[in-house]
């Protein structure tokens, strides 16, 4: 599986605590070598869009919309803002 992001991501990567930001960073070292790895908890997160969450720690995720076979990472924040960005699917 390929992995992208929008410029968005970016955004909310820099607004994160630099210890969020170190593990985001091993969270996707992990990914690129096993998406499904148990710690990573990947999954579709809706039924009508092809989004999926990985979780970066606990309290944070990460969101990208699968496309063929690559991820398109557009967002990465705490667990509250991750709720909002699922109910605007």
């Amino acid at each position: 599986m390929k992995s992208r992001t929008v410029s968005d991501f970016w955004k909310f990567f820099d607004n994160l605590p630099s210890e969020i930001q170190n593990r985001a960073f091993k969270k996707y070292k992990q990914w690129r070598k096993n998406p499904f790895a148990g710690s990573l908890m990947f999954k579709r997160v809706s039924e009508s869009e092809p989004v999926y969450s990985v979780r970066i720690g606990q309290g944070y995720r990460a969101l990208g919309i699968l496309e063929e076979d690559t991820v398109y990472w557009y967002f990465i924040g705490n667990h509250d803002e991750y709720e909002r960005e699922i109910k605007r699917l």
